[in-house]
């Protein structure tokens, strides 16, 4: 098959062929492998295959959530725009992200903390029961963490997958042993990224859509 003359759905469809194929036999639940194999179409990276962590019934928490028209909050703008908007609009979910807000930044500089930081405080206290999707500030996930022990928060789901040498694997660590009942996605070790974490949405999204 002639790759360049193929049309986008084609494409995909014979990525998720390589994948499935490369991949084989597996034991993940069919919704989680959705949401990991697109993972890896993302990024093109097969360890997702391996290192992907889903607190029991992330999933189908996830899709009712997002059926119920849940808010959906991201760390970055570039995580924002890697969502597939028109698949959540059906549901009447919202999207937002803080970190360019001219408050956020003023806070930061006034408290000494990361645009990161105060992105995730202006976020809680607008909807804590959110979405939380993080795929780059590890002090975002810290912070939402603290928030979430605190009582502050008790979001939907965390879609936590910071990347990077700096917190991000301990980050993620601390979100896969928190001890309250706070549904997550994340994974081990130090890859993740705003594309990675957009991706999850997406699948997610996907699932809700179905019947």
């Amino acid at each position: 098959m002639d790759s360049l003359t193929m049309r986008p759905e084609e494409i995909e469809a014979e990525s998720f062929r390589i994948i499935d194929c490369e991949v084989g036999e597996h034991d993940w639940p069919e919704p989680q492998w959705q949401v990991v194999r697109r993972a890896i179409h993302t990024s093109a990276d097969f360890e997702y295959s391996r290192t992907m962590i889903f607190s029991e019934g992330a999933v189908e928490r996830a899709i009712k959530a997002i059926r119920d028209g849940a808010a959906i909050v991201t760390d970055t703008t570039m995580a924002l725009s890697g969502i597939a908007k028109a698949r959540l609009a059906p549901f009447g979910c919202t999207l937002s992200c803080h970190v360019a807000d001219p408050d956020v930044a003023g806070q930061a500089r006034h408290e000494g903390i990361t645009r990161s930081i105060a992105a995730m405080r202006k976020a809680v206290a607008a909807t804590p029961g959110a979405l939380f999707v993080i795929g780059n500030a590890p002090t975002a996930l810290f912070e939402l963490l603290r928030l979430i022990g605190g009582g502050t928060a008790e979001p939907a789901l965390v879609i936590g997958l910071p990347v990077g040498f700096v917190g991000a694997e301990e980050s993620k660590n601390a979100l896969a042993a928190m001890g309250v009942p706070v549904p997550f996605i994340t994974n081990m070790g130090r890859k993740g990224g705003s594309n990675v974490a957009a991706a999850v949405v997406n699948a997610l999204a996907i699932l809700a859509g179905q019947e």
